[in-house]
């Protein structure tokens, strides 16, 4: 077996390639653009959001505290009539993508770090480049890929959101597949 310890180098270079590789999808391919549409009459619709002061956080609405509630004439009459969503409102202010990439890098070296943690329970040192290449992409999958499903299924996230960001994963978990396979100990 390989020890933890011996792919520091390819939990780094890995977080790294994806990283870079997330940036020029996102800033030069352009087609994450489609993901979110402008309320129509923005102005109107915020200063309502605006006025309800909320606090940071995720809301659904139309809201039951409880399936019974939800099942009253008066809540369904609620989803009848609309609009039903979920609502994320982040901290006023100006948006810091310092903090968004930090914390994105910071995903892409955990999604490294326990790649590697299952990679060197059943991979020993010297294991064929493919064979590394097809457990640490398939592991990165998960994490990179799988994951975005649940957001369709449950938060109606439109699938063609989630579709992009299968690709997305499978791109991110190739080039972890690859650095490891390149750096796997031999």
């Amino acid at each position: 077996m390989v020890s933890l310890a011996s792919l520091w180098l390819p939990i780094v270079v890995a977080a790294v390639a994806v990283f870079l590789v997330s940036s020029i999808l996102h800033m030069v391919l352009k087609y994450h653009r489609a993901d979110h549409k402008k309320i129509p009459n923005e102005s109107e619709a915020l200063a309502g959001l605006a006025k309800a002061a909320l606090p940071p956080g995720a809301y659904m609405f139309p809201f039951c505290d409880s399936m019974q509630e939800m099942g009253t004439p008066e809540g369904q009459e609620k989803f009848r009539r609309g609009p039903v969503g979920t609502i994320y409102i982040l901290p006023n202010g100006q948006m810091s993508m310092g903090k968004y990439l930090g914390t994105w890098f910071a995903y892409c070296l955990l999604v490294s770090a326990v790649v590697a943690c299952l990679a060197c329970g059943v991979l020993a040192a010297g294991a064929a480049t493919t064979v590394v290449f097809h457990q640490i992409a398939l592991s990165a999958f998960l994490a990179y890929g799988l994951g975005q499903v649940v957001n369709s299924i449950w938060l109606g996230v439109p699938w063609a959101n989630t579709f992009r960001s299968l690709f997305d994963g499978l791109i991110y978990a190739a080039v972890t597949g690859g650095c490891f396979a390149w750096l796997w100990p031999h």
